[in-house]
């Protein structure tokens, strides 16, 4: 018998980014990237551990804007030719390194590895949803929501209508597409203020994560630290994110994926092949970019990229192995010491973004993979769990009143709200505002119905959280900024349109066409509570 749970949590998110108005945007690679290495790769490693008979359990958030993507026909479309490219490109560096057996064995992997890919995709007919919900089916995949397009709770505190609307038409995307209710939802950043439990209660669901702090800092103080829920007063649960085994694999200064055997993210084959060797395979209009073919291992510390030595995936898989034992190791000690101090089974839960196991740290499925292996097989102080399991089981908890809180920087508010992105909060409040003036209208024809669905559209895509992460990151700040600014300014003509009584059909039908999220979503979502 065990004496401890530990509840993995995966967030699955990108934001809504779709160009049908363009033949090539590079932001639609975010996606194609993730499929190719961190979506497919976690699927063939669900489908391994049930060939094997291994009672995985994992929970993942899969966001609105990431499942509309990946049930989307153009985007499926893009990505099986992105993923042709690919192929194209690997075979020819066969060729390409006859001579080099390294580079060659290299080459061959990536042809292997795409293959693979494309079996996979193919499997389940480009439909990676469907392959996600049959391991949901079987209950070895919790999966649960978050905001409809990950907008930050904190900072729309003010207007209680716009907070709901992300919460209420998350659920009911999240029905429409799972056939049930979603038990647990990922505030977006693990944003929590104070009172946001009672609209998660009003919209049925059971619990939420929130991180450390949150719960260390509530009243009263929770008894067993982070290594129990609580309950808030609305009935609602919160799980706090442990901070120890985030540290093992986040960290860059002493967590896992900063191995020197582990392959480099920062080099790539878009980078290091000549010219017009590899311009077929980047941007149209020349400029080169990351392909995704990465010859080169981190090495060590403090060395410059072209310093890297070659890398081999044979010795980072082995070091995948010897990392996910160290991980098994220390959350087995971990349990068995807090079951020493608190007398009832503690539960780890350990969430990361998704995509840094495959994406960011390319051995990170394995990782995963040999993790859960060995936890079934070489350990039995710690099981893994569910947390709506782990509530049905421990259905008795504290009460308390959680603290202000987020994942991000320092733990509060600062990384989406500082000198980079502070311009885009007025316009945001603003458009909040009519949003829910529009809300109280009752629509005199099926157009006006279609524009003020639109609009509820409009200003739920300029919410989006990434907008203002990516404005403090400083990566692709321009696209982030032209993002924010055409959904303020489509909200805004709808507004005026709407108002004046002349909506313009063929421009709205455009929008309609490009900004297509949520389908069945109701304008009066956005009426005061």
């Amino acid at each position: 018998m065990s004496i401890g749970y530990l509840a993995l949590v995966l967030h699955a998110h990108l934001p809504f980014v779709r160009h049908p108005e363009s033949d090539y945007v590079l932001e639609e690679e975010w996606l194609f990237e993730a499929i190719t290495e961190t979506y497919i790769p976690l699927i063939q490693m669900f489908e391994g551990l049930k060939r094997d008979g291994i009672d995985f359990k994992l929970t993942m958030s899969l966001t609105p804007p990431l499942v509309s993507m990946l049930l989307d026909p153009l985007l499926q479309e893009r990505y099986n030719e992105h993923l042709a490219k690919l192929e194209e490109l690997a075979e020819m560096e066969i060729d390409r390194n006859q001579f080099n057996g390294h580079l060659k064995y290299l080459a061959e992997h990536y042809a292997q590895e795409f293959n693979q890919v494309r079996h996979t995709w193919e499997a389940y007919g480009g439909n990676l949803i469907k392959a996600f919900k049959q391991f949901f089916d079987s209950n070895n995949l919790e999966i649960i929501t978050c905001g409809a397009t990950h907008g930050y709770f904190p900072l729309m505190k003010m207007y209680p209508q716009a907070v709901w609307a992300q919460i209420k038409v998350a659920c009911e995307h999240y029905e429409q597409t799972f056939g049930c209710p979603p038990n647990g939802i990922w505030l977006p950043e693990c944003g929590y203020y104070d009172g946001v439990e009672r609209m998660l209660a009003d919209a049925g669901l059971r619990y939420f994560l929130t991180d450390g702090h949150g719960i260390l800092y509530g009243r009263p103080r929770p008894r067993f630290g982070t290594y129990a829920p609580v309950f808030t007063t609305s009935g609602v649960a919160a799980f706090a994110r442990d901070h120890e085994s985030s540290q093992q694999v986040w960290s860059s200064e002493v967590g896992y994926p900063g191995s020197p055997e582990y392959r480099e993210f920062y080099r790539d084959l878009g980078w290091d092949a000549e010219y017009d060797y590899i311009k077929p395979y980047i941007m149209p209009n020349g400029q080169r970019k990351n392909v995704g073919i990465k010859y080169h291992k981190i090495t060590g510390r403090g060395l410059g990229l072209s310093d890297k030595q070659l890398y081999d995936p044979y010795w980072a898989r082995q070091k995948a192995s010897e990392n996910a034992g160290n991980f098994m190791y220390n959350r087995a000690r971990q349990v068995e010491h807090l079951y020493s101090i608190m007398q009832r089974k503690p539960i780890i839960v350990s969430p990361y973004d998704a995509e840094l196991f495959g994406h960011w740290w390319y051995e990170g499925p394995w990782f995963l993979d040999y993790l859960f292996r060995k936890t079934w097989h070489d350990q039995h102080s710690y099981s893994m769990t569910h947390m709506a399991d782990y509530l049905r089981e421990h259905p008795t908890q504290q009460v308390i009143h959680p603290a202000q809180s987020s994942w991000g920087y320092k733990g509060f508010h600062e990384y989406w709200l500082n000198e980079t992105n502070s311009w885009i909060y007025p316009h945001l409040h603003k458009a909040a505002e009519r949003m829910i003036e529009l809300s109280r209208r009752e629509a005199t024809d099926e157009l006006e119905t279609r524009a003020l669905n639109q609009a509820a559209r409009e200003l739920l895509l300029a919410q989006s959280s990434d907008w203002a992460f990516i404005m403090r990151t400083g990566t692709m700040v321009p696209y982030a900024v032209r993002r924010t600014r055409s959904h303020l300014m489509r909200f805004q003509k709808l507004y005026e349109d709407v108002l004046q009584g002349k909506i313009d059909s063929g421009w709205l039908e455009k929008v309609e066409a490009i900004d297509n999220i949520f389908p069945a979503i109701n304008y009066r979502v956005y009426r005061p509570l």
